[in-house]
C-alpha cells in the first residue's frame, strides 16, 4: 500500500513517536508512506580444491530454483575458485530459513565462507521518490536481474558523524551533487546503482551498501573515481569497502507472487 495515513505504531504519553515507514514525494497531493522495503545480502565463498567450480556453480542455481529463491550468482573476478550469491527479498527471515539450509547439504556445505565480504541491506527512500514503491522494491530487482548488466562493483561505506551535523540545506547540497554524478552514468547506461541502508546490521558499522551494475566493467571503476572530487567522498566518508568485483553467471528471479 503506497498510501497511508497517520504514524507506524503508537506511543506512550510523553513518548516521542517513532515512524518506520518509508516516505517519497507527495503524489496527487497526498504525501506517499509505504512501510515495505526490500533486504539485500550477498555472501562470498570459495569454493574447495579438487572439485569442478562448474559444477559447484551449476548445484548453487539448481537449489535457488528448488527453494524459489530470486537470487544473482556471481564469479568472483578477484578470486579463481570465489562465487559470490546475492538474494532479496522482503522478508529478511529470507536469508535465516530459505537461504542457510542451502549449504546443509552436498556441494555446497563444502563450500568456504568469507565473512569480511558478507553485505547486507535494506531500500530506503530519500523523500523525493515520485514512485515510492518502485524505487523501494522494483527498481533494485530489476537492476540486478537485468540480463544486459553482468559487471558487478558492491562495498559498505561509512560517513562521518560530521556529516550528520550539518543543517538540512548543507546536507542536501552535498547529497545532489553526488546524485547528479551517478544519474548521468545511469542516463548513459554506463552504471547503475543499488543503494541500500545497513545501519545496525553491517559488521563493521557501515551506513550504506552501494552496488554498481553494468554492461562493462571499466565505468563502474570509472563512477568511483569521478565520485572523489565531490564534497561527500572527499571529505565526509570514513571509510569504503572491502570491494566485491564479480560477474554474474546466473540468476533466478523467483516464480510470479
Amino acid at each position: 500500500m503506497a498510501h497511508s495515513h497517520g504514524q507506524h505504531g503508537g506511543a506512550q504519553a510523553g513518548s516521542p513517536t517513532i515512524d518506520t515507514r518509508e516516505r517519497g514525494a507527495p503524489k496527487e497531493g497526498e504525501p506517499q508512506f509505504m512501510d515495505r522495503r526490500l533486504f539485500m545480502q550477498l555472501l562470498v565463498f570459495q569454493v574447495p580444491s579438487g572439485t569442478s567450480i562448474a559444477a559447484n556453480q551449476e548445484a548453487l542455481l539448481s537449489a535457488l530454483k528448488e527453494a524459489d529463491i530470486p537470487a544473482v550468482v556471481y564469479a568472483d573476478a578477484n578470486d579463481p575458485r570465489g562465487v559470490a550469491l546475492l538474494t532479496f527479498g522482503e522478508d529478511p527471515a529470507l536469508f535465516v530459513d530459505s537461504v542457510r539450509p542451502l549449504f546443509e547439504a552436498a556441494p555446497l556445505r563444502d563450500w568456504t565462507l568469507r565473512p569480511e565480504l558478507t553485505m547486507i541491506g535494506r531500500t530506503y527512500s530519500s523523500g523525493y521518490e515520485k514512485d515510492l514503491e518502485f524505487w523501494l522494491l522494483d527498481r533494485p530487482r530489476q537492476t540486478v536481474l537485468n540480463p544486459d548488466w553482468n559487471w558487478a562493483v558492491w562495498y559498505p561505506l561509512r560517513r562521518t558523524g560530521a556529516f550528520e551535523q550539518l543543517d538540512g540545506r548543507e546536507k542536501g547540497g552535498i547529497l545532489r551533487e553526488h546524485a547528479t554524478i551517478g544519474r548521468a552514468y545511469g542516463d548513459q547506461d554506463l552504471a547503475h546503482d543499488v543503494r541500500l541502508a545497513c545501519h545496525g546490521l553491517d559488521t563493521n558499522d557501515n551506513e550504506f551498501l552501494i552496488g554498481l551494475i553494468g554492461s562493462t566493467l571499466h565505468p563502474l571503476s570509472h563512477v568511483v573515481q569521478s565520485m572523489r572530487g565531490t564534497v561527500q567522498t572527499s571529505q565526509y566518508i570514513q571509510q569504503m569497502g572491502p570491494f566485491f568485483v564479480g560477474r554474474a553467471i546466473g540468476r533466478y528471479a523467483g516464480s510470479p507472487k
